[in-house]
């Protein structure tokens, strides 16, 4: 809980050193510190000590992300995010998809959502194809089926060798339209060129949402100036980014001082995530 309020994290990476690609400075975007250093055990996030660091900062829930885009970031497996969420009581994980490995992509899914993932997250820009990709249709089929969200990053990637263009979330329509029951979740939220049309796509559809991570939330207002901010606000799912980020409870903060009236904070900080990834949250 963060100040009585529930408090979900969708979007955190816990990365394994020896599956990182870029240098680890390049990883933390400047935001190095002897406690991140302290939570992990030789190269591995140490559950236990990463579930404390999570309740200290308020988090009920949080989402770590595995990811299998080799050229650009490394592999982070989800067999490594299974075992962190094990061992941590407060974490859950996402299955990862990238068409160019794995086929077929449903039976992959299906091996990964048996290991206890909640979500599925698909990264066009690192994996290098667009999310319209009708490879990863049987996937979403699945998600479909067993309503389960599909993560999509939508966004600008400074990473060397990412993908940019394939971060325009128009690539979504042909999704949505094709799958009518998915609920679509927009990591970072448009970052770059694409805030306005990610709205768009949030305000007028029930299933899209945007999630913040990598949003400074000092700057939210300008990077939807354009938008009906009260309105977009209830379209709004919390995420960190962590490590790239002072402070996860620091953020959540901002955030919440951000929406209009407490009710939409409530949503955006916690209530957002437990209707579109089926979590429980504890009374606030």
């Amino acid at each position: 809980m963060l100040d009585g309020r529930p408090l979900v994290d969708v979007h955190l990476h816990p990365a394994r050193l020896d599956g990182l690609k870029p240098s680890w400075e390049t990883w933390v975007q400047g935001f190095d510190s002897p406690q991140l250093h302290a939570l992990y055990d030789g190269p591995a996030v140490d559950p236990a000590r990463f579930d404390a660091y999570l309740a200290a900062e308020g988090v009920d829930v949080a989402v770590v992300l595995a990811e299998y885009s080799p050229k650009v970031t490394g592999v982070q497996s989800v067999e490594d995010m299974a075992a962190l969420a094990a061992g941590a009581s407060r974490v859950r994980f996402a299955a990862n998809l990238n068409p160019h490995l794995h086929f077929p992509v449903a039976d992959e899914l299906i091996r990964q959502l048996d290991l206890g993932a909640v979500a599925l997250k698909v990264h066009p820009v690192h994996g290098g194809f667009p999310a319209n990709d009708r490879a990863l249709y049987p996937a979403y089929e699945l998600c479909q089926q067993r309503r389960l969200p599909v993560v999509v990053h939508c966004g600008t990637s400074t990473f060397a060798g990412a993908l940019n263009q394939f971060a325009d979330p128009l690539l979504l329509e042909d999704v949505c339209r094709d799958f009518p029951r998915l609920h679509l979740v927009l990591a970072h939220g448009g970052r770059g060129w694409w805030y306005d049309a990610a709205a768009f796509l949030a305000l007028t559809d029930e299933r899209i949402w945007i999630e913040l991570s990598g949003l400074p939330p000092s700057r939210l207002r300008t990077y939807y100036a354009r938008q009906d901010w009260a309105r977009l606000t209830r379209r709004m799912i919390f995420g960190s980014d962590w490590p790239g980020l002072p402070g996860i409870s620091g953020n959540a903060r901002a955030v919440a001082d951000l929406c209009p009236d407490a009710e939409t904070a409530d949503l955006v900080l916690g209530g957002n995530a437990a209707a579109v990834y089926g979590f429980r949250l504890p009374p606030g």
